[in-house]
């Protein structure tokens, strides 16, 4: 299999990447969590209002243990905020808060790519631990048998592969709009000052580049593996 430490090489610079980025975004909520928010609201406060400025009265605002582990669910419809985030006053709060917000107006707006990416959650599931062993088993029959059955299973797992590849992708727009929602609304409603305001855009700016490096690292390992699948010899 060619290009096998080109791959590594390249998986270790995303890993690295990953974890710089993921570094610098608990780092900048740290700092942000100590600008404390002039109008005394805490996370939960900012999100209920923030559903009810937009006419949202069927989803609940509720706690959830954990750090950075906030997030929607349109299934039951509740906007789940860490403690650190339910019960604070500060511009890190206010930004994460209002983001899981922006998911639950993009929900009650039919918004395209959050229902895509609803689609594909059943999907991935089911075949993102399977994909690669898939594929791997594939090759390996392959060697041993010739092209064949073999291939086809290598195909079956690059198809898996693929579709947790496009999800990957399709949260991209989710992410980035939602925390384009949470921003327009702290800044029209004026619910905060400058400075936190610049706390918070600066906060979700980096938690986005996260999904952003997932993505490019997705896509990384299907083109090597589609190309051990495709490209050899």
């Amino acid at each position: 299999m060619g290009l096998g430490m080109e791959y590594y090489i390249l998986i270790g610079g995303i890993m690295l990447i990953s974890w710089l980025v993921s570094s610098t975004l608990k780092r900048k909520f740290d700092t942000y969590s100590k600008i404390y928010l002039r109008n005394g609201m805490t996370g939960a406060e900012i999100a209920e209002k923030m559903l009810a400025d937009h006419g949202i009265y069927d989803v609940k605002v509720v706690s959830t243990s954990g750090r950075l582990t906030d997030h929607y669910n349109p299934k039951d419809k509740t906007v789940n905020l860490s403690e650190s985030v339910y019960n604070q006053r500060n511009a890190a709060a206010a930004a994460v808060a209002a983001h899981e917000c922006g998911h639950a107006v993009q929900h009650a707006q039919a918004y395209s790519w959050l229902q895509m990416r609803s689609q594909l959650v059943p999907i991935v599931q089911v075949s993102s631990g399977m994909s690669q062993w898939l594929i791997i088993g594939g090759l390996v029959l392959g060697a041993a048998a010739g092209f064949g059955f073999g291939y086809w299973v290598a195909i079956a797992g690059l198809v898996m592969m693929g579709f947790a590849t496009l999800f990957s992708f399709v949260t991209l727009p989710v992410e980035y709009d939602a925390s384009n929602r949470a921003l327009a609304w702290l800044k029209h409603k004026h619910m905060l000052s400058q400075e936190e305001y610049r706390g918070a855009e600066d906060a979700l700016k980096w938690a986005a580049r996260t999904y952003l490096v997932a993505a490019i690292g997705a896509l990384a390992s299907l083109v090597y593996w589609a190309y051990q699948v495709f490209g050899r010899d």
